[in-house]
């Protein structure tokens, strides 16, 4: 059976992985990982990642833009 720090381990990587590929927010990847945004965003510097903000793709753009507009009306 795994320790929980192997577990926490596996957890803070799949975060880290998850989060440089797009699929989770930095806000999401460190609850993921059972961090602060601040510490995982050491944890990124760290492995050599900035952290980055806002929209990364279209489809995330547009979202963003929906929601603004609903909250407009």
């Amino acid at each position: 059976m795994a320790s929980s720090s192997s577990k926490s381990s596996d957890e803070l990587a799949t975060a880290v992985c998850r989060y440089v590929l797009g699929d989770l927010s930095l806000g999401r990847a460190a609850e993921a990982a059972g961090l602060s945004r601040w510490e995982f965003e050491e944890v990124l510097e760290d492995a050599g990642f900035t952290s980055l903000y806002g929209p990364r793709t279209d489809d995330q753009l547009q979202r963003e833009i929906d929601v603004a507009l609903d909250l407009d009306e």
